[in-house]
């Protein structure tokens, strides 16, 4: 029996942590580490700990934890159970009498040397030794301890800092594994000597790669932004399980090409024998591409709901006259897929072709090499007439593209659907002229195009 399966054994079974510290809102680094504790519990039919760390109290507030409590429910990482450690001082009290008196730890008369430093810490005994640990993603990692010195544990005994609470709670909770990133290394020499110290057994470590921007740098508020962010992705239209599709790619892989997993057969394959060493560059393009196919899959599998969450993001904008026009734009939004990959960029679609620009140019409803008006006039006042034949309640993409079409391909698609596209939008880009007609209902589709030919003819 190795040294994994006896930790395992002793605690009666997997148990890991996610501790994040509520000093920011919850970072895309601390989401894919409890992706990773969470399937990793899960494989292996293990308890996922989350733990709020809030031993800061000056940098800690209740709204930061909130965005992280908010966001771990959004992307459905249910944790088994739940501490804060603001609530388990009693613990830390103990423990730290206890070190003091068994001297691996001690109460250090400092001198400030500036105003609002303490008189008076608690530090810990350092032994001075060389520590090795056995990380599972890095190998045998070692450490000479001396250049640490006797560090602080506690401001007081009342105030314990990061290194003790960290300790003494993985201790009490029975964790087997801790899986963080690799910014944690050189805190883990610390908290051994600690676990020596109160002799609480060492738990497995799996130090994770970093997520890292596109210049490989670490992803940081300052230089990244508010991209750093889960919210952010929540409030662009994101799908959660397409963020945590994304999350697993960022340091793993299942040692094929498959990339779209859902959270059961992520639990299925995963393993922490696939976790690279080194970082995963976050690519927003790639998250979208991973986003569009859980769309699909929703789609498919659960397309009620689907359709409820399209209607709710475009009804912020967008008026449904009824239930027929609901389903008209559904379909017209569905034939345009591939324009959008969240519900945000559906809603900022929508809103380009709802936002109809004064036409700038006339010339620029000529087709190609056309000279004059003539042909471009004949083709809109017929699109007018074969529009005014659909009835109101009728009014759809496909209805509007079945009017349209033998005559298009009659006449030449693009001398007759550009003009319409043209004067429906405004731009030289924008969703085809069906789509435009279906969002834009039929009323505001006809008087635009009655209004674009009076232009045109008064022009002439």
């Amino acid at each position: 029996m190795n040294n994994e399966q006896e930790t395992i054994k002793s605690r009666g079974g997997v148990v890991v942590r996610m501790a994040p510290s509520p000093t920011g809102n919850l970072h895309i680094g601390t989401a894919r580490a409890a992706l990773f504790n969470y399937l990793f519990a899960k494989k292996n039919k293990g308890k996922f700990i989350l733990r709020i760390e809030d031993t800061d109290k000056e940098r800690s507030t209740k709204e930061f934890e909130e965005d992280i409590m908010n966001g771990f429910n959004w992307l459905g990482l249910s944790h088994d159970e739940f501490y804060r450690q603001s609530e388990r001082t009693e613990s830390y009290v103990s423990h730290l009498k206890k070190m003091i008196e068994s001297g691996s730890a001690y109460i250090s008369k400092e001198t400030p040397t500036e105003v609002g430093e303490r008189s008076e810490v608690i530090r810990f005994k350092n032994p001075n030794k060389k520590i090795t640990f056995n990380d599972l993603i890095r190998g045998d990692v070692a450490f000479d301890t001396t250049e640490l010195g006797d560090f602080v544990i506690a401001r007081s005994i009342e105030e314990p800092l990061y290194h003790l609470a960290v300790v003494v709670d993985d201790f009490e909770m029975g964790v087997t594994h801790v899986l963080r990133g690799e910014d944690h290394i050189s805190n883990t020499p610390r908290q051994i000597l600690i676990q020596e110290g109160i002799s609480a057994p060492r738990p497995i470590y799996a130090h994770l790669p970093l997520i890292l921007g596109k210049k490989r740098e670490k992803l940081s508020k300052r230089k990244h932004g508010k991209a750093v962010w889960v919210d952010t992705y929540r409030q662009e239209g994101f799908l959660p399980q397409a963020l945590l599709n994304y999350f697993a790619l960022l340091g793993w892989n299942p040692g094929n090409d498959r990339e779209i997993f859902t959270i059961q057969e992520l639990i299925e394959v995963f393993s922490l024998e696939k976790v690279q060493k080194s970082g995963a560059v976050f690519d927003e393009e790639k998250l979208k591409w991973v986003n569009s196919e859980h769309r699909k899959i929703q789609e498919k599998t659960d397309n009620e709901n689907f359709e409820q969450s399209t209607i709710e993001a475009i009804g912020k904008i967008y008026k449904f006259d009824n239930d027929y026009q609901k389903s008209s734009v559904l379909e017209a939004l569905k034939i345009s897929g591939s324009i959008y990959t969240t519900f945000t960029e559906q809603v900022n679609f929508i809103q380009q072709a709802l936002d109809t620009s004064p036409i700038n140019s006339l010339r620029s409803l000529l087709w190609k090499e056309e000279k004059d008006f003539s042909n471009t006039i004949r083709h809109i006042q017929w699109v007018i007439d074969n529009f005014e034949k659909i009835p109101e309640e009728k009014w759809c993409y496909e209805e509007i593209r079945n009017a349209i079409w033998p005559y298009a391909n009659k006449e030449g698609r693009g001398a007759v659907l550009w003009p319409i596209r043209y004067a429906l939008s405004g731009k030289d880009k924008s969703p085809d002229p069906f789509i435009l007609a279906t969002l834009l209902k039929k009323n505001t589709t006809i008087n635009k195009l009655r209004s674009v030919l009076d232009e045109i003819k008064n022009e002439k």
